[in-house]
C-alpha cells in the first residue's frame, strides 16, 4: 500500500514538473486587418511592437485565411479544420432554431489544451471580466474556456490564452469612427496618420471619404500595435515571456469592397508572426501557409499530439513538407448568398465563381452601410471611375478568374481566357476540384431554405430592437427577398 502511494506521488510530481516546463501559448488575433505593418513593407506608419516580435521570431509572408469573414474563419482555426469540411462555411450560421453540430470526434483546440492540463482563456484587451470574441458557427460548450484571463490559473499551470481585439473595426464605418480612432492614436502616439500618407490600391478611386477611411484604418493598425506591446509587456513583467509562444495573426483582411468577404488577396492575405521557445530570431518564411495551421503548431509546441482528423499542419515541425497552395471559400455572408472558391500558389491565383450571373457587389446591408461603399456607388453613378475601378461594378462575374500575382499583385488582369495560360488554368482548376473532393466541401450543396430562414429570423429579430435604425431592417428584408428571387431564377 505504501509502495503504491509513493508511486502515485512520484507520478504526480513528474506531471507537475512536466506542466511547469511546457510553454504557454498566446494567440493575438485582431479583426479586419491586412498585413499593413512596417515589417511587411507598409511605409505610411510604424509598428514597432509587431516588428520587434517578428525580429525575435518568425514572419510568414504568404499566410492566408481559408475564409475571408470572421465567423467562418474563426470556426476553422478553432478546430484546425476547413470551415467547408465541418459545415460552418456560411457566415453567422446555426444561430437560429436549426443548429450546426461538429462532425463526431472533432474537438475545439482549447478543449484539447484543457484535457492536457492547460488553463484556457479568451478575452478582449484589456480583459474586462467577459469572455472574448468567439463567433463560432456551431454548437459548443463555453466550459472549454476556464476564464477570460490567464491570471486565474493555478500556480505553475501553463496556459493557452486567446486575445481577440477589434483591429480594423476600431475605425468604425463612417466619419465618427474615423475621428475616434485617429484621436486615440494622436493621444497615445502623438500623431494621427495624415491623408497625404495614404496610397490606395488602384481599384479604389481617390475619393476623400475612401482616403480618410484608409488613414483611420492605418491608425487602427497603429493602435493594434500598441495593444501587442501591452500584451508582451505584461508577459515580461510576469516573468513568463521567454517561455511563451506568442502568435500574432488577423482573422482576415481589411473590411473593404474587395477585401473582407472576397477571395482576392486583400481579403485573404494576413500577417502571421510567431516568436517564442524553439523559434530562431529573424526567421522569414515565404512558403504558403493557411491560417488553420495555427491549431496544429500550437498543440505540437505544447507537446500535445495533433489529432489525425485535423486538417491543419504543424508548419514549425522539422519534417514539415511545405504546402504547394492555399485554398479558400466564400459562401453566404449575412443575408447575401454567394459561392466562390479559390486556390493560390506563390505565383498564381485561381478563383471560381459558382454564381457568375450575380454582380460582384451584391446587395449586403452590413457592407452597404459603410461610408466607403456609399462613396464608391456615388462615384460610379457619377461616371468618375476608370476601367480598373469599374471592375467592382460588373453586372455579372466571369465564371473563372486567373491572376499572375508576380506581374499583377492587385489581381486586375484576368488571364482565364488567355491561351498562353491554358496549362496553368487547367492545373489550378484540377487542384481546386481535388481539394473540394478530398475535404468534403459541404458548400457544393446549396444551403436549405429552412436553414437560411432560421438564421434570417435571428438577424431580422435583432434588427427589430429599438437601438437599430428601422431602415436597416427594411434593407435586410429587401435583400432577403432579392436573394430568393435570384435563386428562383437560377442566378
Amino acid at each position: 500500500m505504501l509502495r503504491h502511494f509513493l508511486i502515485v506521488c512520484f507520478l504526480v510530481g513528474c506531471a507537475a514538473v512536466h506542466a511547469d516546463d511546457r510553454p504557454n501559448i498566446v494567440w493575438i488575433i485582431p479583426d479586419d486587418m491586412s498585413a499593413n505593418f512596417s515589417c511587411y513593407g507598409e511605409t505610411a506608419i510604424e509598428t514597432p511592437h509587431v516588428d520587434a516580435l517578428a525580429a525575435r521570431g518568425a514572419k510568414f509572408t504568404n499566410a492566408f485565411v481559408t475564409a475571408p469573414v470572421c465567423s467562418t474563419c474563426r470556426s476553422a482555426f478553432i478546430t484546425g479544420m476547413y470551415q467547408t469540411s465541418i459545415g460552418a462555411h456560411h457566415h453567422r450560421s446555426g444561430r437560429g432554431e436549426l443548429k450546426i453540430h461538429l462532425p463526431e470526434g472533432t474537438e475545439l483546440v482549447p478543449k484539447l489544451f484543457q484535457d492536457a492540463g492547460y488553463h484556457t482563456s479568451i478575452t478582449g484587451w484589456p480583459p474586462n471580466g467577459r469572455l472574448g470574441k468567439t463567433d463560432y458557427n456551431f454548437q459548443w460548450d463555453e466550459s472549454v474556456y476556464d476564464s477570460n484571463d490567464w491570471a486565474s490559473r493555478r500556480e505553475g499551470q501553463p496556459f493557452f490564452a486567446q486575445i481577440q481585439t477589434q483591429g480594423g473595426k476600431l475605425r468604425g464605418k463612417d466619419a465618427e469612427g474615423w475621428e475616434k480612432v485617429s484621436a486615440a492614436a494622436e493621444k497615445t502616439l502623438g500623431s494621427r496618420t495624415p491623408t497625404s500618407a495614404v496610397t490606395l490600391p488602384p481599384y479604389y478611386p481617390d475619393h476623400p471619404d475612401i482616403v480618410r477611411d484608409w488613414a483611420a484604418y492605418l491608425d487602427s493598425v497603429r493602435m493594434t500595435d500598441v495593444m501587442v506591446g501591452q500584451v508582451l509587456n505584461r508577459l515580461e513583467k510576469e516573468g513568463v515571456l521567454e517561455n511563451t509562444l506568442v502568435l500574432f495573426m488577423t482573422d482576415h483582411g481589411i473590411s473593404h469592397a474587395r477585401g473582407k468577404q472576397f477571395l482576392y488577396d486583400e481579403g485573404l492575405h494576413v500577417p502571421l508572426v510567431i516568436a517564442g521557445p524553439g523559434i530562431d530570431s529573424g526567421t522569414v518564411r515565404d512558403d504558403v501557409v493557411e491560417h488553420i495551421d495555427i491549431a496544429a503548431l500550437s498543440l505540437a509546441a505544447a507537446g500535445i499530439d495533433v489529432p489525425d482528423w485535423m486538417q491543419a499542419q504543424d508548419i514549425l515541425a522539422d519534417d514539415y513538407t511545405p504546402r504547394q497552395a492555399a485554398f479558400a471559400a466564400r459562401d453566404r455572408c449575412d443575408e447575401t448568398v454567394d459561392h466562390i472558391r479559390s486556390v493560390r500558389t506563390q505565383d498564381f491565383k485561381y478563383i471560381r465563381n459558382f454564381l457568375p450571373n450575380r454582380p460582384h457587389l451584391q446587395p449586403c446591408a452590413y457592407k452597404d452601410a459603410k461610408a466607403i461603399l456609399i462613396a464608391l456607388r456615388e462615384s460610379h453613378a457619377a461616371g468618375e471611375l476608370n476601367a480598373t475601378q469599374q471592375l467592382l461594378f460588373r453586372d455579372t462575374r466571369p465564371a473563372e478568374e486567373l491572376y499572375d500575382l508576380k506581374k499583377d499583385p492587385h489581381e486586375i488582369h484576368n488571364l482565364a481566357d488567355d491561351p498562353a495560360f491554358a496549362t496553368t488554368l487547367t492545373d489550378l482548376r484540377r487542384r481546386l476540384d481535388v481539394w473540394m473532393d478530398q475535404t468534403g466541401d459541404q458548400g457544393r450543396r446549396p444551403e436549405s431554405d429552412a436553414m437560411y430562414d432560421s438564421d434570417m429570423k435571428v438577424y431580422t429579430d435583432r434588427l427589430s430592437l429599438p437601438r437599430f435604425d428601422p431602415k436597416q431592417l427594411e434593407t435586410v428584408q429587401k435583400n432577403i427577398a432579392l436573394m430568393k428571387q435570384w435563386a428562383a431564377e437560377g442566378k
